[in-house]
């Protein structure tokens, strides 16, 4: 439809003013919804085309158009915006398009054809020296409803996380279970293995930060304090044991690293979100090593008089980057190094390859980037970092070693107990058992903190209110989910007045209802909004629809009867309505990996 009002414009440039304007020129706006109309076209810019004010140019194509096109069928001009009003036939024709009454959920509305990308999307990718965060939600809801955007847009998509299952900070943990742990495990202290072992990263740092005390009063400065306090010197050598595979550190390893995916497993599985493939920086740092020292060969890299190795940024406006440490172990950058190298030789055809990391991290993944450039991968101005920003409670940050983060498991179950209670306090369960009760407030308290998470622009500082996510009014997910359940009780009162609404005789449909057009209108949208989306990594275009297709529901909903409509047709058509637009919602909120409802 808007495709076939953008070819009337220019026939009405060509036909009026002999003048030949691209398609590219015509862009069409939504129109506010303080006048009339569904699409808007700006006439200031063609001013010198039509020789004649934006007010003149708008009459003048709006009343071709109107007389040329069959789906306009009126129009408004204000100063400069050209308004154009569909016509009724041509919005019924739209919904008889979209609408299949025998199975709903393979409606054109949703069908997009497959394209021959294949896109690897990276998130999570955690520390095994502690839980997951509120930080990490984020990360995993944006992730996934990214990888769940560009496969739905038509692309192979392979959702990854790299685990960072080695370096200093895992050998902190160990250390300090060792000193301080007496054998404790996940069995004996009831604790998840995440939850364990993030227990001894803080005894650490509480430890390390009494040596550094003492050594300042010893008259040591902060500085070399920090560097000669014993519990870092010994970390540090049991770093060195591990590249070196020593037995009894690589044990203690395994053991303790296997506690913490147990911990991550049970945590993704109720955050809902999945991989297909799993990368561990112990294996990926030993290819990184290797190509480090191929660059060093080449000469793109160069060694230090210590024996470090670094790369020279200088030219490109960045700095030079330490790759490889004087003692031979391992950075961040070396293993990122052998990860990307993993990656493109693990899916040749791949087209793009996706990191989701906070925008702390920009820094690191030009540097990333532009080191993949130099030992000679053409792929490299495929990778993508998805920066997104911090995530902030109305308490303030969160510092992990000082133990005060928000743990994930812990704000998962706040968020269900929340739901639970309001839940209650509205009097939504009734007739409900106490296992559908349950699921429900599952499924409220997760998806709203989902939705919240995600209806921020990625790029974008957030503040996370637990309290106001929870509302069952205004942008919220627990109003969305909450639209889509009282849409399944109009199917269950169709179904006991034994309505078949699968077949409409759009012959007999007219005078349609603003709130019909403007529905069937919002519906359509969703292509659109989809391919926006993917185009942008960003999930939030798609919760904002779905936040629009539900507000454009409940008015709908408030101002046209459904079962006292004594037309059969129109009730019927109604219904089917309701049920494209039901679909529509859950569809996209699928996308964020929200479920909905059918009752509540």
């Amino acid at each position: 439809m808007e495709l076939k009002i953008k070819n009337s414009i220019i026939v009405a440039f060509s036909a009026l003013y002999d003048h030949e304007i691209s398609a590219e020129a015509v862009s069409l706006q939504p129109t506010r919804k303080d006048f009339e109309g569904t699409y808007t076209f700006v006439t200031f810019p063609f001013s010198k085309v039509s020789k004649k004010s934006p007010e003149e140019t708008g009459n003048a194509i709006g009343t071709w158009v109107t007389e040329n096109s069959s789906v306009v069928e009126g129009f408004n001009v204000v100063k400069g915006f050209l308004n154009f009003v569909l016509s009724e036939h041509s919005q019924v024709d739209l919904f008889e398009s979209l609408y299949n009454g025998s199975d709903i959920t393979s409606s054109s509305a949703f069908s997009i054809e497959k394209n021959d990308k294949t896109v690897v999307v990276e998130y999570s990718s955690p520390n095994t020296n502690k839980p997951l965060h509120l930080g990490h939600l984020r990360n995993n809801f944006l992730g996934y409803s990214v990888s769940k955007i560009l496969e739905a847009a038509g692309s192979k998509v392979v959702k990854v996380q790299i685990i960072n299952d080695r370096g200093i900070h895992i050998c902190k943990s160990m250390l300090a279970w060792e000193r301080f742990g007496s054998g404790e495990t996940p069995a004996s202290s009831g604790l998840k293995g995440d939850h364990l072992v993030g227990k001894y990263y803080v005894e650490f740092n509480t430890a390390y930060k009494v040596e550094i005390k003492k050594l300042m009063e010893g008259g040591m400065s902060e500085a070399q304090a920090e560097k000669q306090a014993p519990i870092i010197l010994e970390a540090q050598e049991m770093l060195k044991k591990w590249e070196a595979k020593d037995p009894t550190v690589y044990a203690l390893w395994e053991k303790m690293n296997g506690w913490v995916y147990s911990g991550f497993e049970a945590t993704y599985d109720r955050m809902g979100v999945s991989f297909d493939k799993l990368y561990y920086e112990s294996d990926t740092y030993l290819t990184g090593k290797d190509k480090v020292q191929e660059g060093l060969d080449k000469g793109v890299f160069y060694k230090k008089e210590d024996g470090s190795i670094w790369v020279d940024l200088t030219d490109e406006g960045l700095d030079e980057k330490l790759l490889l440490r004087s003692d031979g172990t391992s950075v961040y950058m070396t293993q990122d190094i052998g990860t990307a190298l993993m990656r493109f030789e693990d899916e040749p055809a791949l087209s793009q390859l996706i990191y989701t990391v906070g925008n702390e991290q920009e820094y690191h993944f030009k540097v990333l980037f532009l080191i993949l450039k130099k030992l000679g991968y053409s792929w490299a101005e495929s990778c993508y970092h998805l920066s997104y920003g911090m995530v902030d409670l109305p308490t303030g940050k969160m510092k992990s070693r000082e133990g005060t983060v928000v743990d994930a498991d812990d704000l998962m179950q706040q968020m269900t107990d929340t739901a639970k209670s309001r839940t209650e306090e509205l009097g939504k369960i009734e007739g409900f058992t106490a296992d559908q009760a349950e699921a429900l407030y599952e499924t409220l308290g997760l998806g709203a903190l989902k939705y919240f998470l995600l209806k921020v622009d990625p790029r974008k500082k957030m503040l996370f209110n637990p309290e106001e996510s929870i509302e069952f009014q205004g942008n919220t997910g627990p109003f969305i989910q909450y639209t889509y359940a009282r849409i399944q009780s109009i199917f269950r009162k169709a179904a006991d007045l034994k309505i078949d609404f699968s077949q409409i005789d759009y012959s007999q449909l007219s005078d349609l209802h603003s709130t019909e057009k403007e529905l069937i209108h919002a519906i359509s949208l969703y292509k659109e909004k989809l391919e926006l989306a993917a185009t942008e990594y960003s999930p939030a275009v798609m919760a904002q629809y779905a936040y629009d297709l539900a507000k454009e529901y409940n008015r709908f909903y408030a101002e046209v009867s459904i079962f006292n409509e004594v037309d059969l047709e129109k009730r019927k058509f109604r219904i089917a309505l309701s049920a494209l637009a039901s679909e529509s919602i859950k569809v996209t909120m699928g996308l964020l990996g929200v479920a909905v409802p059918d009752r509540m």
